[in-house]
């Protein structure tokens, strides 16, 4: 007959597994998640249905206490406590680098599948080290050369001129650096036993 043919009937709107089900989290996106995840080799139709029914009871135990906590200390919100400032994580690790922004660097990355939550702290203090490093170096060289501002030029002599930095950064190119001076003994001058050197001019 005309108008009959494959597929869902024509203005029947979809519903989901968590409307047939009567749940407010999402069945679908759970099962998902499971399939995602491996955890068995099969996942049965009702496994997501039962871990939303789970999490979603979990969920209203949690909210209906805090709740009752909220409204034992007067409040309006859930949250946390009203006036006390947010602590970062530079400033519980006692650093100056930014320990939230290296993490964020670090999980958009995608150097690995987890990002361990001391990973951030522990780069953040190797980063602010080693930056210390260099620039304590670079402002003595720059105090050698009678100058008030570091310049590239500072920072190479202070990498070059540290046996452990120069080792770190050997294959590592500084724009506007210069070269270290350094004549090849080659080169020099050579010392004759009479005080002059060969080509007949006296030595200095």
């Amino acid at each position: 007959m005309a108008g009959r043919g494959k597929g869902k009937t024509a203005g029947k709107k979809a519903v989901s597994r968590s409307s047939k089900a009567g749940l407010q989290f999402p069945v679908g996106r759970i099962a998902r998640y499971l399939k995602k995840g491996k955890y068995a080799e099969r996942i049965g139709a009702g496994a997501p249905v039962y871990l939303a029914a789970v999490l979603e009871y979990l969920t209203a135990e949690v909210l209906e206490l805090a709740g009752n906590a909220a409204r034992d200390n007067k409040k309006n919100r859930i949250g946390k406590t009203a006036g006390k400032k947010a602590v970062s994580r530079s400033s519980k690790a006692g650093l100056q680098f930014p320990v939230g922004r290296i993490a964020r660097y670090l999980k958009k990355g995608k150097y690995a599948e987890r990002i361990g939550a001391g990973a951030p702290v522990y780069l953040a203090a190797v980063l602010e080290y080693l930056t210390a490093e260099v620039l304590e170096l670079a402002g003595n060289a720059a105090r050698d050369n009678k100058k008030n501002r570091i310049v590239p030029r500072h920072i190479q002599l202070a990498i070059r001129n540290d046996e452990e930095l120069g080792k770190l950064l050997g294959e590592v190119t500084i724009a506007s650096g210069g070269v270290l001076p350094n004549i090849h003994a080659v080169l020099l001058p050579k010392k004759s036993k009479g005080g002059k050197a060969e080509d007949g001019s006296a030595a200095v």
